[in-house]
């Protein structure tokens, strides 16, 4: 299973991956890869961090509580080392770039399947560094439960309260409770600082 918010690299990874295993489908976001995986129940899921809705650090935790056994390869732009170790300490399987070679990935997947890890050489040494200098788990806004973490992405993508109410399922007044609250809890005064929040703990995700 494939997700990505990028149409064109969704489909060019498809024809790349489609003479080698069976693409059973395909998201745009984190929620959908949330509400569809599991229906899905794909072996292998390459999914990339930086999506709306719902990144995907945070669609991939949930998902290993959902379906245990399923293999999570992160596949994206960002080279941060720190972003890698953050991925593998959720329970991902690979960590590539989309600048890899379409060998790696495929190799990746494969290892995947016989329940071995694949690190890109572009960035296990970087990985190597972060978990010698923060050797514990990132803290990522622990004081805020799943829904707030929800909550805090989608107002920092800009969106307005009745657009996250709609996102939800749920009225733009409990939206506007949970700003709140999350405000308050964090001492924050302005949406900026909701963002810088968000960007910090790994909630919004270039």
């Amino acid at each position: 299973m494939l997700a990505d918010d990028h149409t064109i690299l969704v489909e060019a990874f498809r024809k790349l991956l489609e003479p080698h295993f069976e693409v059973v489908g395909t998201v745009s976001d984190g929620r959908a890869l949330l509400e569809t995986a599991p229906q899905l129940k794909p072996d292998v899921i390459i999914v990339d961090i930086g999506m709306p809705l719902m990144n995907g650090l945070e669609a991939a935790s949930r998902l290993k509580e959902l379906i245990p056994a399923v293999k999570l390869i992160f596949l994206t732009m960002n080279e941060d080392p720190d972003l890698a170790v953050e991925a593998i300490r959720r329970g991902a399987s690979g960590y590539l770039l989309k600048s890899s070679a379409a060998s790696e990935l495929i190799r990746a997947i494969q290892m995947s399947l016989k329940a071995k890890s694949y690190i890109t050489p572009k960035i296990a040494r970087g990985m190597q560094r972060a978990f010698i200098n923060n050797p514990g788990p990132r803290a990522r806004a622990k004081t805020l439960t799943p829904r707030q973490r929800e909550v805090v992405q989608l107002l920092a993508e800009g969106k307005s309260m009745k657009e996250v109410a709609d996102v939800l399922n749920v009225t733009p007044r409990t939206v506007a409770f949970h700003k709140y609250r999350i405000m308050e809890e964090l001492s924050l005064k302005t949406t900026a600082d909701l963002i810088q929040f968000a960007i910090k703990s790994r909630i919004l995700v270039t």
